[in-house]
């Protein structure tokens, strides 16, 4: 192991190195590149790997799992209709019989979640048809392409190949991704989109060091703001906010790592002023890179959220003649008193705003104005209806990290010795189970990884233990406000990212920088070593849980550690 986590050039860059020779320039150009050939080399290795275990036999279950019977069937909805519409009781059985035209009816549905998801997990239904492996496909892309941002991130925060392939093989081997990337439900989707925004920032935050130093802009200043106009454009901030807008068209639980990014960006931008000599740097920075970087993840993510929803906003129509639709007011209940019935409660009803047409710039402000009155019954829906509702598999945030109740999203029991392949005793049966549940190994790995890295965030003052630290937060602390409604454990999936990063960053800081070999050194290899040993291990204990696989009643009992996994 040869390269390693290194300590972070302090602010200003040192000056630069006289330039080499021509010949010497050429040789290190060709050197460079193919160390990057190399890099992505090993990166897209990982993610093959990654990709080959989430399509192992990934349309098993051959039925709806769990909320696949909302996902894809609004995907189809919305991939042949343009708008969600309403389906027949019986949908799930005339879709798995193959009559899908016998599904929907005229009016449409009311849906609680963004568009984004949903049309992505229709672009697998389009490629593959309406069936499992076809609402199913998109999930498993976008789960691979998870393992690959993570390599680069981790990459590019540590400064090694070999530590940025072990973070993109953690993510790769973890339970709960792997699930996840195997379904046809929304939050891989806004994982993925969280990742990339993440890894877009950062990415920002070097590209503003290169600029400068290439510039002769990172020399200390004896008066003013610093450099201003060779920061205002921001490519890497652009797409960040693209991606935020994407991961909030999916869920809007992203406003908040969102929220949490922008100020991140202020306060990096007020340490590089502050480097400078610039006076009062943090409120300078306010201004010349806060207003700036409000513009590129907030106002861009908020252009591409509503557009996100233009199918919506070209069938407004649809959702405005069946306001007295029972379909609808049953899901907006008022929050104080949840045995009131919303079909006679006025405060309950559908509150889309109804108004003559309009035409022309009017028929889109109309559209517009129905869309923010759908938002706030979307906003109903999930602060006030599901506080009157309860699951078999809902969960305490507060025991995610620590993985405190997983999710069974199919099973199919009593099989019987001599049934597909059971080899139970004769007295017994086997059974077959998708639970949603991390690696025990890395999450409980990762929670100690948590409280280092923000131990070696205070003690070294390096930004880079802090990021994990902070989106771990930004993406766990909102949902305490929420634990009196059904919550479940595979929305820390968000999480996961962060902890595969603190882990990363704490397996950098074991083994040390530089090369050679010392005691300290040995002893972090072979902490760091083992830790990815046991989680590979641990992963191929649970692989059969996770992925329908046929087990006998005992070998499933010695998966379920804790009473509270069933």
């Amino acid at each position: 192991m040869t390269s390693t986590l290194t300590p972070e050039a302090p602010t200003p860059a040192p000056p630069a190195r006289p330039r080499a020779p021509r010949g010497r320039r050429a040789l290190l150009a060709a050197r460079t590149g193919r160390q990057r050939l190399a890099d992505w080399g090993a990166a897209l290795a990982v993610t093959a790997l990654a990709l080959l275990l989430r399509l192992y036999h990934l349309g098993r279950p051959d039925d709806f799992a769990f909320d696949e019977t909302y996902y894809a069937k609004d995907a189809w909805s919305l991939l042949n209709f343009g708008y969600v519409r309403d389906h027949k009781e019986n949908a799930d059985q005339l879709i798995l019989d193959g009559r899908v035209d016998d599904v929907w009816t005229d009016g449409p549905s009311m849906i609680v979640h963004p568009e984004v998801g949903k049309w992505l997990i229709a672009g697998g239904e389009w490629a593959f048809g309406m069936d499992p492996f076809g609402w199913r496909i998109s999930a498993v892309v976008a789960g691979s392409l998870m393992v690959l941002v993570m390599c680069r991130l981790a990459r590019r925060m540590t400064g090694s190949t070999l530590l940025g392939c072990v973070a993109g093989l953690l993510l790769c081997l973890d339970g709960m991704q792997l699930v996840l990337s195997r379904l046809g439900l929304l939050d891989i989707f806004l994982a993925l989109f969280l990742l990339v925004a993440v890894a877009c920032v950062v990415a920002d935050r070097d590209a503003v060091r290169t600029r400068l130093e290439r510039r002769g802009l990172d020399v200390p200043v004896a008066s003013g703001w610093g450099p201003v106009r060779a920061l205002l454009w921001r490519p890497w901030l652009l797409a960040a906010g693209v991606a935020f807008g994407l991961a909030a068209g999916t869920k809007w639980t992203a406003l908040y790592p969102m929220a949490l990014l922008g100020v991140l960006v202020w306060l990096w931008g007020a340490s590089l002023r502050r480097g400078l000599g610039v006076r009062w740097a943090a409120l300078r920075s306010a201004l010349v890179d806060g207003v700036p970087a409000f513009a590129y993840l907030v106002l861009v993510a908020l252009v591409v959220y509503v557009a996100s929803w233009t199918g919506w906003l070209v069938n407004a129509a649809e959702y405005e003649e069946s306001l007295s639709s029972t379909q609808y007011t049953q899901y907006v209940a008022p929050a104080a008193d949840c045995d009131s019935d919303p079909a006679t409660d006025p405060d309950a009803r559908w509150a889309t705003a109804t108004e003559p047409d309009a035409s022309g710039l009017g028929e889109v402000t109309q559209s517009l104005r129905s869309l923010a009155s759908y938002h706030r019954d979307m906003y109903v829906f999930h602060t006030q209806y599901l506080d009157c509702s309860d699951h078999t598999y809902e969960s305490s945030p507060w025991g995610w990290p620590l993985l405190g109740r997983p999710v069974g999203v199919d099973a199919q029991l009593d099989i019987k010795p001599g049934e597909q392949g059971c080899e139970a005793a004769a007295d017994s049966d086997c059974l077959r189970q998708v639970l949603i549940l991390g690696t025990p190994v890395l999450w409980w790995g990762g929670a100690v990884a948590l409280l280092a890295s923000a131990a070696l965030w205070v003690g070294r003052r390096d930004w880079r233990y802090g990021l994990p630290v902070l989106g771990a937060l930004s993406t766990w602390l909102p949902w305490l406000a929420n634990a009196d409604r059904p919550i479940f454990l595979f929305y820390a999936i968000a999480m996961l990212p962060f902890t595969v990063l603190a882990l990363t960053m704490v397996m950098g800081a074991l083994i040390g920088p530089g090369r050679g070999h010392s005691p300290r050194r040995t002893a972090g290899v072979v902490v760091a070593g083992s830790f990815v040993l046991l989680v590979l291990v641990n992963f191929a204990w649970f692989w059969p849980i996770w992925t329908d696989g046929l087990l006998t009643n005992g070998e499933w009992l010695d998966r379920i550690w804790f009473s509270r996994w069933i």
